[in-house]
């Protein structure tokens, strides 16, 4: 009986030790006498001898390879950054990949192409670029350039992110100075332009007000003035007070009221 229970538990171990489950987001790898096959097996349980065969299974979901490094700049400053390299792994090229390269691709070819591409195309720009709008070009440039390394590999590359850029003390105080600088020359630009449309405001409604005058002044020709007088006599005729009233026969003018 107890020989018995001992070979059931010796072929129980055997037939765990004989199967694989591929999850999906996952590909597995037949290596059979030391030759990997040319397939990989999808998601499922797969049953192989564990004497002669071995399966690996590689995920193909997304993966965020971070580094820390110090980037050279074109004026010859090191500063350091976080890196994120976020690729995947192609399914169909999974057996040319443990094949050529192994299992440790990272260490092997991902870091050291990213390296080498970071030092080509960062020396290509200023310190203070990395810190701007120029950022996302150095991290398109960095990602093709590192395409360009690994097309064929099984490696597909989804972008080259840096992170967290750090620059020397005394250059990040003068790029602040600067950026500072330029603020407040905007601001006097906009105070400057905000006074000279005031001033032309002003200027215009002088000008309307002096051609206004103008126009009342071109228009009171004796006629006109006549006129008014006579209707200024007509309303003061009218009036219950009594008035004295001196007139050189154009213009009233009152002296007192009573």
């Amino acid at each position: 009986m107890t020989k018995i229970k001992l070979i059931v538990v010796f072929l129980s171990f055997a037939l765990l030790q004989s199967c694989v489950t591929i999850k999906q987001g996952e590909v597995g790898v037949k290596r059979q006498f030391g030759k990997f096959s040319d397939n990989g097996y999808t998601e499922g349980l797969k049953v192989y001898n564990p004497f002669t065969t071995q399966i690996i299974t590689i995920t193909t979901q997304t993966e965020n390879l971070e580094v820390g490094l110090n980037i050279p700049s074109k004026e010859g400053l090191n500063i350091f950054s976080e890196v994120s390299i976020l690729y995947n792994v192609d399914p169909k090229l999974a057996p040319d990949l443990l094949r050529n390269i192994g299992v440790d691709y990272e260490d092997k070819v991902i870091l050291p192409i990213f390296r080498s591409a970071v030092a080509d195309i960062s020396a290509n720009y200023l310190a203070k670029d990395m810190h701007t709008g120029q950022r996302s070009a150095i991290e398109a440039s960095i990602k093709e350039r590192m395409e360009s390394y690994l097309q064929d590999k099984g490696i597909r590359l989804e972008a080259v992110l840096l992170k967290s850029i750090q620059l020397p003390k005394s250059l990040s105080a003068a790029i602040e100075q600067k950026l500072e600088a330029e603020q407040q020359a905007e601001r006097m630009n906009f105070i400057l332009t905000q006074s000279e449309r005031e001033a032309q405001v002003k200027r215009i409604e002088a000008a309307g007000i002096r051609d206004a005058q103008l126009i009342i002044a071109e228009g009171l020709d004796d006629k006109i003035l006549q006129f008014k007088s006579i209707e200024a006599f007509e309303k003061l005729s009218t009036s219950n007070n009594s008035k004295i009233i001196i007139s050189d026969g154009d213009m009233p003018i009152i002296l007192s009221d009573k």
